[in-house]
């Protein structure tokens, strides 16, 4: 007789104890347009006049319970508080991404009865810099740092376009003379990676393209004027590149 009393404080203990109830069935579906997306810092003259974000949104409307959801959210694995949303009020999420990197987000489902269901989405973003200067004998270095701040993989590559102007100073009238002037990206301990010579006559233009894979450093893309006595215009745009 007692061990039926036992068996039967054993089948009812069971029954009362949520964790060992059927808690039904969780399917998490995520949706989204894009998965990467290009920062884009804008510098006139030296200094930082704009920042354009990257802002990816993502759908949780399709996920579906058998028991009521009470939560859905973005874990950014980085050691914040993950970003969630009351799924009776709001099925989206937006994450705003401000440095470029490789990041592994985790989405998540949560219902009432405490079943979560996870998973992964990688972001790739990049890094745009446009950089113009004018009517200078001294442009200033831009600074190009690779390194992503959050200590994921870096860069595959840095693509550099650099274009230098000189002006007509009047028009129709050849009234000024070539410059002379060197392109130079060097890295942290003043090692010149690349390097190359440029002459530009008066109203006209010369472009440098090149790619540097040395993405665990941070550079400086100089332009120093040789001789001349003109001003130049400088047209850049760096990008740093996880492709």
């Amino acid at each position: 007789m007692a061990y039926l009393l036992i068996w039967m404080l054993l089948i009812l203990g069971l029954a009362l104890n949520p964790a060992t109830q059927d808690k039904g069935d969780l399917s998490l579906i995520v949706e989204y347009e894009d998965t990467n997306g290009t920062v884009l810092h804008s510098f006139v003259d030296g200094e930082l006049v704009s920042t354009n974000n990257v802002t990816l949104s993502f759908d949780f409307s399709n996920t579906s319970s058998d028991n009521d959801l009470v939560e859905f959210g973005i874990d950014l694995a980085d050691g914040s508080d993950p970003i969630s949303v009351d799924p009776m009020t709001n099925s989206s999420i937006s994450i705003e991404f401000a440095n470029h990197g490789i990041y592994e987000l985790w989405a998540f489902a949560i219902d009432d009865s405490g079943l979560r269901e996870n998973t992964s989405i990688v972001v790739r973003i990049e890094l745009q810099v446009d950089w113009i200067e004018s009517n200078t004998y001294e442009p200033k270095p831009l600074v190009i740092d690779p390194i992503p701040t959050n200590g994921g993989v870096a860069p595959n590559s840095i693509l550099i376009n650099s274009t230098v102007e000189n002006p007509e100073l009047i028009e129709n009238i050849e009234s000024g003379r070539e410059v002379e002037f060197t392109w130079s990206l060097v890295d942290d301990v003043e090692d010149t990676c690349q390097s190359r010579n440029g002459l530009v006559h008066e109203g006209e233009f010369v472009n440098w393209e090149t790619i540097h894979f040395n993405t665990f450093q941070v550079h400086e893309l100089r332009i120093s004027y040789d001789s001349g006595q003109d001003y130049i215009n400088v047209n850049q745009t760096v990008i740093i590149t996880y492709i």
